[in-house]
C-alpha cells in the first residue's frame, strides 16, 4: 500500500501555503475596503460551518477506503500524535492568570490540521499511494479532533455537551462519512460529485472569511497561551512523530506521511467554530493567520529533520 520513494522538500513547497495566506489578506482587505463589509461576512461563515464544510469532509472520507487493519500501526501514530497534541492543549487550562474564554476558543488550534495542506503535502513527498495514506489518517483524526474543539466551547458557554455534539456540523459531516463508508454503500457518483464541488468552495471563503476577521492585536491578549498554542502545533508534535515513527520502526514511507500530517498547518475552519459557538473569533483568526504562515517552514524542515535520521 505504501509508497518506497520520499523526497526533500524544495523551496516550491515552501511555497505551498502562500495562495492560502494570500487568500486570508484578500479577505481582510475586502471586508475592509469594499463595501463587501462585517455582515456580508458574518453569512459566508454560516455557509462555510453548516454547509460547505461538513460536505468537503463527507465526501473526502467517503471516497477513501478503510482497511484498519492492514495499517494498523500507522494509524495508530498519526491518532497517538492527534491524542498529543489534545492533552497539551487543554493542560494550558492550568496556565496561571488563564482567560478561560481564549484557552476555550484557540486550544483547538493546537491539535486540528489543515486537510487541503496535508493532500497537498502527500502528493508531493510521496504520490498517490501518500495521499491515499494521509486521507486515512484524515478520516480516522478529523472526528475526534472535531469532539475536542467542539467540548471546551459547549462547556464554557454553558451549552449541553452531547446536544452540540449531535447538532454540530462538522460532526455530523464526519462521521456521516465514516458510517457510509464502513458499511460499503455506495453512494452514487452525480451525488458525490455534486457535495464535492459544495464542499470545494470551502476553502477559499474560510480562509478569506478568517481574514474579515483577523484583529492580529487579539494575539496581545494572551501572547504567552498563543505561543504556546503554536509552539504545541508546528514544534512539539512534529518532534513527537519524528521520535514516534523511529521507536516503533515504521517504514521510512509511512514515517514521511506521519510527520508530514503532525507538521500540518491549523484547520482554517477552527475560526468558523469559534466564532459561531461564541467563542472568541478574533483570537483563533490570529492563531489561524499566524499557523497558516509557520505550516510553510514547519513541514519542510521536520521531514528535513527526519530524513537526517534516516541516513544517520
Amino acid at each position: 500500500m505504501f509508497f518506497h520513494g520520499v523526497h526533500v522538500l524544495d523551496m516550491t513547497h515552501l511555497l505551498l501555503l502562500l495562495p492560502d495566506f494570500l487568500l486570508i489578506v484578500l479577505g481582510y482587505w475586502l471586508c475592509r475596503h469594499t463595501p463587501l463589509d462585517r455582515p456580508i461576512w458574518d453569512g459566508v461563515e454560516r455557509l462555510v460551518y453548516h454547509l460547505l464544510f461538513p460536505c468537503l469532509l463527507f465526501v473526502a472520507i467517503v471516497r477513501q477506503p478503510l482497511a484498519l487493519g492492514e495499517t494498523l500501526t500507522f494509524a495508530g501514530c498519526g491518532l497517538a500524535v492527534v491524542v498529543c497534541g489534545i492533552a497539551l492543549a487543554h493542560a494550558l487550562r492550568f496556565w496561571p492568570h488563564l482567560d478561560a474564554h481564549l484557552h476555550a476558543s484557540g486550544a483547538q488550534t493546537a491539535f486540528r490540521f489543515n486537510s487541503y495542506v496535508g493532500l497537498a503535502l502527500a502528493e508531493r513527498i510521496g504520490g498517490v499511494q501518500a495521499v491515499a495514506s494521509i486521507a486515512l489518517l484524515i478520516a480516522l483524526c478529523v472526528p475526534l479532533c472535531n469532539v475536542a474543539a467542539v467540548w471546551p466551547l459547549a462547556r464554557r458557554s454553558g451549552q449541553h455537551l452531547g446536544r452540540e455534539l449531535v447538532r454540530n456540523p462538522l460532526i455530523v459531516g464526519t462521521v456521516t462519512g465514516l458510517l457510509v463508508n464502513l458499511s460499503g454503500l455506495s453512494v452514487p457518483e452525480v451525488l458525490i460529485t455534486t457535495l464535492s464541488r459544495v464542499g470545494g468552495a470551502s476553502l477559499p471563503m474560510g480562509l478569506m472569511a478568517v481574514g474579515a476577521g483577523l484583529r492580529m492585536g487579539a494575539l496581545k491578549e494572551a501572547p504567552g497561551m498563543a505561543a504556546a498554542l503554536l509552539g504545541i502545533r508546528h514544534a512539539v508534535l512534529p518532534l513527537f512523530a519524528i521520535v514516534l515513527v523511529d521507536a516503533v520502526g515504521l517504514p521510512p514511507g509511512q514515517q514521511a506521511v506521519v510527520v508530514a500530517f503532525a507538521a500540518l498547518p491549523t484547520a482554517s475552519s477552527a475560526y468558523v467554530l469559534a466564532t459561531r459557538m461564541g467563542g472568541h473569533g478574533a483570537f483563533v483568526a490570529g492563531l489561524v493567520s499566524v499557523s497558516t504562515l509557520l505550516g510553510m517552514f514547519s513541514a519542510p524542515l521536520a521531514l528535513a529533520l527526519l530524513q537526517q535520521l534516516q541516513t544517520a
